[in-house]
């Protein structure tokens, strides 16, 4: 420990006033690996304060818990920094998000130095982030974007803790969000999306109709549980129709792995109408919004119109599907059919329990009930 910090006196000082009158001083070397210093005074009683200050310091060094050179650190610095050596590093739909999270965080909490971000800033954020207004009109924003948010922005100060920004990390609090059962698109909608895809007008510039891109893209994501970033970007070099294999790369999906998976001969089927000379097996080269747009009107022409029990203004898009709810009828509706480890590989799940989800909702829950007691004599009407 001794190694850490050191207990000293200024030579020439002495020299010239006496030890008993010159400050004792203690030394160290912080992790960032500049040299700093304390005065504690003269006397037995300083040099008695420098070796109590010596082993406390050497003691934070040695731990991981020094944080007196943090105290004039900034949050533009550690901001700086995490973008540079953590942000630069990830998707460019992952990093989007973050940086949301860190300027609603910023422009709410306003932080200047690091040491001033304590779980009464998180509480403050998070009380003033829920009440602010949500893309929907009439609209607050959403618990579960308040919870998006707090997890993107603990991870980020549990990096500036490990990086000697801050003491400790804050606590975190999460708003509670109501358990809602997984939106997905049912097999008797799918049929009607898929009959209605005859009204697509987009793409129309490819050999064949928007009609055949469609109903490839709907197939493939209802029979895959591919996301819909991962459809778009599949290339025509990873897909084999004689081998019915495609392979979704590590660019373009959720889990940052390179995987095969096999084709059903349906999906097949569907992607040998999708032939042409573009590099992507389903080329779009308009705005995400133009693909929702064509997607809400395939659904308004099968008189797809869902219930929204949001408090807010509705829209359009409230009565609709989206992409994931494709992936999410993969999963639902092939939860009983597969073990849960075949299920997890297939929707490439990082957390097993998002997987049982779906798993519980099918296989448990139906279990559950079929062994429910039921009186006698409700068993025999229904016999008679």
């Amino acid at each position: 420990m001794s190694t850490k910090a050191w207990v000293y006196q200024d030579d020439k000082q002495v020299k010239q006033h006496g030890a008993d009158n010159v400050s004792w001083y203690v030394g160290w070397y912080d992790p960032d690996g500049k040299r700093r210093c304390q005065s504690c005074g003269p006397g037995k009683l300083g040099r008695k304060t420098a070796a109590k200050l010596r082993r406390k310091i050497a003691a934070e060094l040695l731990e991981g818990t020094y944080a007196r050179s943090n105290e004039k650190k900034t949050w533009k610095e550690f901001r700086d920094e995490y973008e540079r050596k953590i942000l630069e590093g990830l998707a460019p739909n992952t990093r989007r998000q973050i940086m949301n999270a860190l300027d609603h965080f910023e422009r709410l909490v306003g932080p200047k130095f690091m040491k001033s971000i304590r779980t009464t800033a998180i509480d403050a954020y998070r009380a003033q982030r829920r009440t602010e207004a949500g893309k929907k009109p009439e609209s607050v924003v959403s618990r579960a974007t308040v919870n998006k948010e707090l997890r993107h922005l603990r991870a980020a100060l549990r990096k500036a803790r490990k990086w000697g920004y801050l003491v400790a990390a804050p606590d975190f609090e999460f708003e509670k969000e109501p358990k809602k059962l997984p939106l997905f698109i049912t097999p008797e909608h799918f049929a009607a999306a898929y009959k209605a895809c005859d009204h697509a007008k987009l793409p129309a510039d490819q050999p064949y109709s928007a009609a055949d891109w469609w109903r490839g893209l709907l197939v493939m994501a209802y029979m895959t549980g591919w996301r819909i970033g991962e459809l778009l970007a599949l290339s025509r070099e990873d897909l084999d129709l004689v081998a019915g294999e495609a392979i979704t790369r590590a660019d373009d999906n959720k889990g940052k792995r390179d995987e095969k998976i096999k084709l059903h001969p349906v999906v097949v089927a569907h992607l040998s109408k999708l032939k042409g000379f573009t590099p992507k097996v389903f080329p779009w080269y308009r705005s995400e919004g133009l693909l929702m747009t064509e997607f809400a009107r395939i659904q308004d022409a099968a008189g797809i119109h869902l219930p929204c029990s949001g408090k807010h203004q509705h829209t359009r898009f409230c009565h609709l599907y989206g992409f994931h709810d494709l992936r999410r009828a993969f999963a639902t509706m092939n939860a009983a059919r597969l073990t849960p480890d075949a299920l997890q590989a297939l929707m490439r799940h990082r957390s097993y329990q998002t997987t049982q989800r779906y798993s519980n909702m099918t296989r448990q829950l139906d279990a559950a009930v079929d062994a429910l007691h039921v009186p006698e004599f409700l068993n025999k009407g229904k016999k008679a």
